[in-house]
């Protein structure tokens, strides 16, 4: 049994519930445990994952959040940089789900977030899953 983080990025209340609910069910459903803390934003995600990684507490993580497009650039800047500190520390070897949703809008994240249509939540875990199963294999 392995120990994991879900890294999450409280912004929108109910999607994130959604999103968790399927993470751990996930999570669960393969046998591991799961503890979740939460971050100011998506941006902050890949730090605490990394500050997270440094104590060997965890074998693995889930990170997720909503980022719903706005009328400025800052949307763009949001979904890639965090998408970006995420592949740099999974690069490194360190087994992370990407849970983060990028949409257009409220419709998008519901059908996503929610764990009886897409369960990106859920699928976010089982990546991560993966990704520490392929880690003890290759004895990293």
């Amino acid at each position: 049994m392995a120990r994991f983080l879900i890294v999450e990025a409280r912004f929108y209340d109910h999607f994130n519930d959604m999103l968790i609910a399927g993470a751990k069910a996930a999570l669960k459903a393969t046998g591991h445990r799961a503890d979740v803390i939460t971050v100011p934003g998506a941006l902050e995600i890949p730090a605490a994952i990394s500050l997270a990684d440094a104590t060997g507490d965890y074998d693995g993580y889930v990170a997720i959040g909503v980022v719903i497009r706005g009328e400025t650039y800052h949307f763009e800047i949001v979904a890639g940089e965090s998408a970006r500190g995420i592949m740099a520390l999974t690069m490194d070897g360190i087994a992370i789900g990407n849970g983060i949703l990028t949409v257009e809008n409220e419709e998008q994240a519901v059908v996503r977030a929610d764990s009886t249509q897409k369960d990106k939540g859920g699928e976010a875990a089982k990546a991560a899953v993966a990704l520490y199963e392929l880690k003890e294999r290759f004895g990293a």
